[in-house]
């Protein structure tokens, strides 16, 4: 064993003769409190390297030391934990418990439980939870899932809608979802009730069959229950806050809150202010759709002085009110009237909206399983089981061996059992209940151990030749609304400098065309379509081109005719460009280079 290179935060200080008996040294040193137990070492034996890690920003996990074979965390200690007598800053300071960062856990050899420990073991978990973060626990069964759908069931429990905040009546939160009828797994895990996660619960229990049923529940789509819903399955309200407020202008102006006068600039029509009051603000509780405006405001002109037709010099108010976007609709739910920190007045107005379940509504079970609604469908029509039970969702088949989602599976039964059984099951990760405790109490109330039950067709009311997967299970149903997407437009709104139409739903924009749809069109040969998205609904423009030199003409409207301003010619022809063409040209000549055009006849 030669020297090793010892490093203290990627920074070399020296080298040392015998390094396992530094690391050795400095880990003592830790246990006995006599330096920081945030350091870390470690020995990269392949390199020959110490590195000591005291920095910020390293994830660390705690584990309990182990010498000999035996936890330092004895029967004795952990009495007096729980009695209160030592705090967790006690057993680390002991030498008891130590944090591990991610190098130094090279090193180690981690026995799960006490039963495993060995002679060569290093370190114990506390719990085979404490593997996977707080997000990844309160999934149900995660170690019975591929580790990407764990990923996905993470980010979309993020997603999901339910009751953010007890306080949301009092808060003006910009955007905010609630939830009419949360309720709480009845698959759950431990982190899930140490959490308290249930007082802000964000999902239901949905009676779902595992069936493919009519075909409109292709690729992950969902069929729901309509009736379901009419009760109040997954119903949310959407709430969203407008702010406006009178600002100061340099000069002493000022905006003001009123209803706008017909002779101020950019008046809209009187149907627009319909619902103010004499101070311009709207009330609560009235019924309001795009284009209807819910404070009234006028503001002073960009330009301090403006000469009327008879040379009066007049200071003209422009509107500048703040107007329900166009697509959008819902009920006043409160106005708030407050002051800004600089003292100006603000009108705060929130909007709500009830949203039901819709047709392209997304869905996801906490395994990963999303989908989108296919079809609604009344309960008369939906196949049911011989005691009458009717599903909320007919989940497709297919969704299940590819993904090999069996916590999906797991998690079904255990809420069937939990339904008959009068209690929540749980769910934790390594050491939940398993399939046969739940088969046992399906069994005890006389249904099939493994959750299968005969149906009848709705539509035909035929008893299905094969017998159907049925049990509850966990949906959430999360923010990505049909009702807060759809976009559609025939004309509207364009650019200034380009002439093509604008861009995104909130300024009622145009649906890209792209290059990949370009290219279908090419390759379909559908030339005069292509011509027709990309310049007649675009920015098709008509520009004037001299015949002789090839440089842009002009049009004289005094004399009312063409001509070349380059060599004078007056043989000029109209030409039909894509305007982005033309700004093209014009910035190529803002760069001291003159592009001429070469015309030709059609039929050249």
């Amino acid at each position: 064993m030669g020297k090793a290179a010892v490093y203290l935060n990627g920074k070399l200080i020296g080298f040392h003769e015998d390094p396992e008996a530094l690391c050795r040294e400095l880990r003592a040193k830790r246990r006995r409190n006599e330096i920081s137990p945030e350091i870390n070492i470690y020995y990269d034996k392949t390199l020959g390297i110490v590195h000591v890690n005291s920095d910020r920003g390293r994830a660390r996990r705690p584990y309990i030391v182990v010498e000999d074979g035996k936890s330092r965390l004895t029967p004795e200690i952990k009495e007096k934990v729980e009695a209160g007598d030592i705090t967790w800053q006690d057993l680390i300071a002991n030498g008891i418990i130590e944090y591990l960062d991610a190098e130094e856990e090279e090193e180690a050899y981690i026995a799960l439980s006490e039963d495993e420990l060995t002679k060569e073991h290093t370190h114990l978990e506390f719990d085979p939870v404490t593997i996977a973060s707080v997000v990844v626990n309160v999934l149900p069964y995660p170690n019975h899932n591929l580790s990407v759908r764990n990923t996905m069931a993470c980010s979309m429990a993020k997603q999901s809608l339910g009751i953010y905040a007890t306080n949301y009546n009092l808060r003006t939160d910009s955007l905010a979802h609630i939830m009419f009828y949360p309720q709480q797994p009845l698959v759950q895990t431990r982190a899930y009730k140490a959490l308290g996660f249930k007082e802000h619960a964000a999902g239901e229990n949905f009676v779902v069959a595992i069936l493919s049923y009519s075909g409109y529940n292709m690729e992950d789509a969902l069929i729901i229950n309509r009736n379901a819903i009419d009760r109040g399955l997954a119903r949310t309200v959407y709430y969203k806050t407008y702010t406006t407020e009178e600002r100061r202008y340099p000069g002493g102006q000022k905006d003001k809150f009123c209803i706008p006068t017909p002779n101020t600039a950019g008046y809209r029509e009187e149907e627009a202010y319909r619902y103010l009051d004499d101070d311009g603000i709207i009330s609560p509780e009235i019924s309001v759709k795009g284009g209807d405006v819910l404070v009234g405001k006028v503001s002073p002109p960009r330009f301090l002085e403006e000469v009327s037709v008879f040379g009066i010099i007049e200071e003209k108010k422009r509107e500048n009110s703040l107007v329900l976007p166009s697509g959008e609709k819902g009920i006043v739910d409160s106005v708030i009237v407050t002051d800004t920190l600089g003292g100006d007045r603000m009108v705060k107005v929130r909007v709500r909206t009830v949203m039901p379940p819709e047709i392209g509504d997304k869905f996801a079970s906490r395994h990963g399983q999303k989908g989108v609604i296919g079809l609604i469908l009344p309960q008369e029509d939906m196949p049911f089981t011989k005691e009458g039970i009717v599903p909320d969702i007919i989940l497709n088949p297919h969704a299940i061996p590819s993904r090999m989602t069996a916590g999906h599976l797991l998690d079904m039964l255990g809420g069937k059992a939990a339904a008959f059984a009068a209690q929540f099951m749980d769910g934790t990760a390594f050491e939940g209940q398993d399939k046969e405790d739940y088969g046992d109490i399906l069994e005890k109330h006389g249904y099939h151990r493994y959750g299968k039950e005969t149906m009848y067709d709705g539509i035909t009311g035929k008893k299905m030749k094969a017998d159907v997967f049925v049990g509850i299970v966990y949906y959430q149903r999360l923010r990505h609304l049909v009702a807060t997407k759809i976009h559609a437009r025939s004309r509207g709104p364009v650019q200034l400098l380009t002439h093509q139409p604008t861009e995104g739903r909130a300024r009622e924009g145009g649906l890209r065309f792209g290059e990949m749809e370009r290219d279908c069109l090419i390759g379909f040969g559908a030339s005069m379509l292509i011509k027709e998205r990309l310049l007649e609904e675009s920015d098709k423009t008509n520009i004037l081109v001299c015949n002789k030199c090839g440089a842009r003409a002009v049009y004289d409207y005094a004399e009312r005719r063409a001509y070349c301003p380059l060599c004078g010619s007056t043989d000029v022809h109209a030409v039909e460009v894509s305007y982005a063409f033309k700004l093209l040209l014009d910035e190529i000549q803002a760069l001291g280079i003159l592009p001429r055009l070469r015309l030709k006849s059609k039929g050249e």
